[in-house]
């Protein structure tokens, strides 16, 4: 059994508005063994697209780079923009060595709830992925139900939207389309991705992310 540690701690700068949460980064990660294009930081696997579709959105020009630079520019954007990480997993048991979120057993969470009340500036959180098993939604609703905090639905269109209440504030909820490469067909079976496509022949999964992504993360 693979013992799958996550690599990096919280980053989370204390002005920070808005809260990444995911799962895991590759396995590889955790042994340092890189590839080139890796950056060796929070969502720096070459094959994820979230720092592609930031890179897009904001204009970044980032390194795509096993360098202290490329680190450097990331947490740079993530101090201008008042925006965090915190992955909710800790650690987790895997029989099979991949980043799959469904093949996790025996997963350890970071208390995301406890961060919220450490850092009061937080308003939104920002799930890379939705409510399938072992997702970064999934396992936030097993910490709310056990604070008995109930999560209320804005909107279940894609991305679906949520809010809660902690420590005397609202903070919204927003699953939005994960950014790993694995969840592309996922995506091309979107309906609103389908009649882009169809409309717009070249547009692309990633394209379709930027679209959404732009929308909550400005």
């Amino acid at each position: 059994m693979f013992k799958h540690q996550h690599p990096y701690a919280p980053y989370i700068p204390k002005t920070a508005t808005k809260l990444i949460v995911g799962t895991l980064p590759p396995p590889r990660f955790c042994n340092k063994e890189f590839k080139e294009g890796d950056v060796d930081f929070c969502y720096g696997s070459r094959d994820g697209y979230l720092w592609i579709i930031l890179n897009r959105i904001f204009k970044l020009n980032l390194l795509f780079e096993p360098t202290p630079e490329a680190i450097a520019q990331r947490k740079q954007f993530l101090n201008d923009y008042g925006i965090g990480i915190c992955d909710i997993v800790a650690s987790a048991e895997r029989e099979k060595v991949d980043a799959s979120d469904l093949g996790m057993k025996n997963v350890q969470t970071r208390n995301i709830l406890w961060y919220l009340k450490e850092f009061p500036f937080i308003d939104t959180l920002l799930f890379m992925g939705g409510n399938s098993k072992n997702g970064p939604e999934y396992l936030f609703r097993k910490q709310l139900k056990e604070h008995q905090i109930k999560l209320e639905a804005i909107s279940l269109n894609i991305p679906r939207i949520y809010q809660f209440y902690i420590a005397n504030r609202m903070v919204k909820a927003v699953s939005l389309t994960s950014p790993s490469g694995a969840a592309n067909r996922a995506v091309g079976a979107i309906p609103a991705y389908k009649a882009l496509k169809k409309k717009h022949p070249n547009f692309n999964t990633i394209d379709f992310r930027v679209l959404q992504y732009v929308k909550h993360f400005k």
